[in-house]
């Protein structure tokens, strides 16, 4: 998803449109349990902290979401800091400028668990989501990517036009993959 979101921001930077992206929680806890389809990760107290830290954090507004979700995947892929550390989501959340006191208000709200777990199973029922990112398109159909890594500024504008020409209309592709490894030459 860090790999996404570094070049959807490359997208607006290069073309002085936002990318309609709305981001939705997915729990990766979930999609990847062993503990059987009756054990939800979204009714384990204390679990989830970082997908409830960007919903309390999209409740002051969508431009501090934003800049929040931003920082948290640099914290995590940049810092390697743990998300679900509390400290870490503080941090983070201080210097993405949120309202403290609010912040730490809404984080301890249980209904941000109800709201993970709805746009959770609604991904995977509808969408057929597994894995981060998953892009869902007007027309309901949904793409998972893989990225090696972000694209450079020149090439960020071109790759999202080619891929979401590809992701949205061409609904016969049922997969493309690159064969691994060896990793794509040039790449890395």
């Amino acid at each position: 998803m860090y790999n996404a979101a570094v070049w959807l921001s490359k997208v607006e930077e290069g073309s002085g449109e936002e990318p309609p992206i709305d981001w939705q929680p997915f729990a990766l806890d979930q999609a990847n349990s062993k503990e059987g389809p009756e054990w939800k990760a979204w009714e384990q107290p204390g679990m989830l902290l970082a997908l409830r830290a960007g919903e309390a954090a999209r409740r002051q507004g969508d431009d501090v979401f934003k800049v929040f979700f931003m920082n948290m995947l640099k914290a995590r892929h940049e810092d390697r800091r743990n998300l679900e550390e509390e400290d870490t989501v503080l941090d983070v959340a201080q210097a993405s400028g949120l309202d403290m006191a609010r912040f730490r208000e809404d984080l301890a709200d249980k209904e941000l668990y109800e709201i993970i777990g709805a746009s959770h199973t609604k991904a995977v029922e509808e969408h057929g989501a597994f894995g981060v990112p998953t892009f869902v398109f007007p027309n309901g159909s949904g793409t998972f990517l893989k990225s090696y890594a972000p694209p450079t500024n020149e090439e960020a504008v071109e790759m999202y036009d080619s891929l979401w020409k590809v992701m949205e209309n061409w609904k016969y592709v049922g997969e493309m993959k690159r064969p691994q490894p060896p990793w794509p030459q040039g790449v890395f």
